[in-house]
């Protein structure tokens, strides 16, 4: 699955590949600055991932119309890969949630919780509330650059 938007250009695969490589190829980028990112223990190849990415602002970090570019992919258990082709390098943000019933929505239940597996780059932990935009920030080179976060479920 292929799609561009703006500035950005991103390939999205939920293929394993052999060896340390990622499977997904990242289309043009006048920058050749990529970030494939892996997202591990994905309970089920249902619904959708979504993969967001934020640039080094806090103020921007999960804010509505925040994002520097979202991709959703079908969800590939238990190992859903995704790669965007970034602007330039420099810190960014990761957040992603198992969109398990495809409504294009992060669902909570009555006392907002989340009822939909999610995480964020760095594992950042979360006890109450969201983590700290400082324990989510990552430093990105130019080339390919690579992350893996860990889906997590509450129920």
């Amino acid at each position: 699955m292929k799609a561009r938007t703006g500035l950005l250009t991103f390939a999205a695969t939920g293929l394993l590949g052999a060896g340390p490589a990622f499977a997904e190829a990242c289309e043009g980028s006048a920058t050749d600055v990529r970030l494939h990112v892996q997202v591990n223990g994905v309970r089920a190849a249902q619904g959708q991932v979504a993969v967001t990415v934020y640039p080094d602002e806090a103020a921007r970090f999960l804010a509505p119309k925040g994002k520097l570019a979202r991709v959703r992919v079908s969800a590939q258990a238990p190992t859903t890969r995704v790669c965007f082709n970034l602007p330039k390098a420099g810190h960014y943000a990761v957040a992603i949630y198992h969109d398990a019933n495809g409504d294009q929505d992060f669902n909570r239940n009555g006392l907002g919780m989340p009822t939909e597996g999610f995480g964020f780059s760095n594992d950042a932990p979360t006890r109450v509330g969201l983590p700290p935009f400082r324990s989510v920030r990552f430093p990105v080179v130019g080339g390919d650059n690579r992350i893996t976060i860990r889906m997590r479920y509450l129920n």
